[in-house]
């Protein structure tokens, strides 16, 4: 077992989720680092000095290095701790201490009966100042979530790549298009007038698979970026650059499992490397796929058996899952997390499939990363509807089995369900608007709501317009609820145009089409405003106008949070901090209806006047306001 492990070995015993104190594992991690006859890599190949926790864990991969002697050859501050070996001879785990270590040139060497077989650099980086003290996304930003291959090809000369499977083809949805970090580097002009603050960009990691690679969520190197997509470097470009424009990058990341193309399928680390490893080792037919069942991790209820058939089975047949339980895997996803928002400047990290990792990896993983950015954000993907199910991975909540995690946000899927529903439902006494006001009841279960992801899709659901029937009307609202709530908000590429998909079923390739514009040869341009029809007008000019609004909103940033329950198809909430106070009426009604404003006095207070944000025109609040049809009125009061 590895140094870094004693805690978390009892913690995985008595699967206790508690683990990750102060000196327990190492933010340590991992690029390729070649040695100079380039038989052995070496993750990372990079570090920092003066990181919080001053551990690291190197991961060496060379043939037949199991038997062979790591020494120190040149360091200043540095301890050779102890070398882990386990069944793998092509493996080596060599834990250092670096806690009186300066920046410099390491060099470490392979040595077999006091012969020097190999040697290698390692550099220890300075850290660029304020890194620890980084600031993660939060309620003052708008997240805009990107499927890289579909946005913008910026470089179509890196659109196929000798050593990648899979070659471009637009004809196919389910293929790579070719978008890729030059395009989104091109795009930023287009965001920041938009109002984007934050983009989250679906996985940029290698993806070696023969099919379904632009998905990117079976990564194949864990520290290399596509470079259908770009360089390491490119991407660090990338997040300079963005933050020269007031945008921050959001990494997304999959720890639960890997892509079936990754080298490890041909030289596992360990023996107790990947779940099922043993099994699919001696029949590559023999997979246990995971139940998806959820719940069963925190049902008080559930049998082992039925927990571990979630937790431990593949995720998809091309998605092998990773044994978190392993000390060694667990380091190295750590470090893997860590190493990325060192090396990139991130301000924070989107995890995928959060519950089907360990659960006591999971606050060993969080709090590993929180402990190293104190005010970082994590946000995790828990697709359930049920905010008890969601509220358990939150950091501050209080379980009754004693689960803690470090993770400070999590996507609101129940929300986001119930808008779609609550917007698309015929209004009645016991439907429509109310559940949309009866969830918003369910934050009593949250550990700290306001911190939860409210979204109007992603690239797992179909387009909101066209769950929104294709009316204007409709849409404006969803994308107002989801911008005005108490809650950070995100946008998926292309809603602010009314991209369309099929409204039902499972369509991930029209979901994620390609972004008009992107390409030099589409007919529609949303960068120079070509082809754009009236409505996709002005849907963008209700987006861009309500981001630009909420970038100098303290009462939406942070401001309390009224609600009045819905009658006669009118659903009516205000958000309210300092001198500021905005009223957002939600109305579903298809004719002119005339709103007696005395029943939101609360909210309205001493103010007299309600100017809309969007068309600027002014209304009296002493008498009933006005509205002319189906739709969203957002009102700044004033006196």
């Amino acid at each position: 077992m590895s140094f870094h492990y004693p805690h978390l070995a009892q913690a995985y015993q008595q699967h206790l989720g508690r683990l990750a104190s102060s000196f327990l594992l190492g933010c340590a991690l991992s690029t390729y680092a070649m040695s100079a006859n380039a038989t052995l890599s070496v993750e990372p190949m990079s570090w920092w000095a003066g990181m919080q926790q001053p551990q690291l864990q190197l991961l060496l991969t060379g043939e037949n290095i199991r038997e062979s002697q790591v020494k120190l050859i040149k360091a200043q501050g540095v301890t050779l701790i102890n070398v882990d070996t386990t069944d793998s001879n092509n493996h080596l785990f060599v834990n250092l201490d670096l806690s009186q270590a300066k920046p410099q040139q390491l060099i470490l060497g392979l040595f077999k009966d006091d012969q020097l077989i190999e040697q290698f650099d390692y550099e220890l980086q300075t850290r660029k100042k304020g890194s620890r003290d980084r600031q993660g996304f939060s309620n003052k930003d708008v997240i805009y979530l990107i499927t890289p291959d579909r946005f913008v090809n910026g470089n179509p000369d890196n659109d196929n790549q000798p050593d990648m499977l899979e070659k471009a083809d637009r004809s196919f949805d389910g293929g790579r298009h070719g978008g890729d970090i030059l395009g989104i580097r091109k795009a930023l002009p287009y965001l920041h007038d938009l109002g984007v603050t934050q983009l989250w960009i679906n996985p940029l990691l290698e993806n070696n698979q023969q099919k379904y690679s632009y998905h990117g969520y079976s990564t194949t190197n864990f520290y290399r970026i596509d470079p259908r997509f770009g360089s390491n470097e490119e991407y660090q470009s990338l997040v300079e650059e963005a933050q020269s424009f007031g945008i921050g990058i959001i990494q997304d990341v999959v720890v639960n499992h890997m892509g079936s193309g990754h080298q490890w399928m041909s030289s596992m680390p360990s023996n107790t490397w990947m779940n099922g490893q043993s099994r699919w080792l001696k029949d590559p037919t023999d997979v246990s796929y995971s139940s998806h069942r959820r719940t069963t991790v925190q049902d008080p209820y559930s049998v082992n058996a039925d927990k571990t058939d979630f937790s431990d089975g593949w995720f998809d047949v091309t998605m092998p899952d990773l044994n978190q339980r392993d000390p060694h895997m667990a380091t190295y996803l750590i470090q893997n997390s860590i190493w990325w928002v060192e090396y990139a400047g991130l301000s924070g990290i989107r995890e995928d499939t959060y519950s089907y990792a360990d659960k006591a990896f999971l606050t060993a993983w969080s709090k590993a990363i929180m402990d190293e950015y104190p005010h970082f954000n994590i946000v995790g993907e828990e697709w359930s509807s049920n905010p008890v199910t969601v509220s358990y991975w939150q950091a501050g909540k209080k379980n009754a089995d004693g689960y803690q995690s470090f993770a400070p946000s999590m996507m609101d899927f129940p929300l986001y369900d119930t808008l779609i529903d609550s917007l698309t439902k015929e209004e009645d006494w016991g439907a429509g608007f109310i559940d949309l006001y009866q969830m918003l009841a369910n934050d009593v279960v949250y550990a700290n709501p306001s911190q939860l992801v409210l979204f109007e899709g992603n690239h797992d659901t179909n387009r909101i317009y066209s769950l929104m029937k294709n009316d204007i009307e409709l849409y404006k609202m969803a994308m107002a609820y989801v911008l005005t709530s108490n809650r950070i908000p995100q946008i998926f590429y292309g809603s602010e145009i009314i991209m369309q998909s099929p409204a039902e079923g499972r369509n991930d390739g029209a979901v994620r089409g390609d972004f008009p514009g992107g390409w030099p040869q589409d007919s529609v341009n949303v960068f120079t405003g070509k082809g754009l029809d009236p409505q996709q007008t002005e849907a963008l000019t209700f987006v861009r106008t309500l981001l630009n609004y909420r970038k100098n909103s303290l009462a939406i940033q942070q401001g309390k949070l009224q609600h009045f329950v819905p009658q006669d198809g009118i659903y009516v909430q205000s958000r309210h901090q300092g001198n500021e106070t905005l009223l957002v009426i939600y109305n579903k009604n298809p004719q002119a209806v005339e709103l007696d404003l005395q029943r939101f006095k609360p909210a309205i207070n001493d103010n007299t006047i309600g100017v809309d944000i969007i068309s600027k025109q002014s209304y009296s609040l002493s008498k009933p306001l006005s509205l002319a049809n189906k739709g969203v009125t957002i009102l700044k009061l004033e006196r």
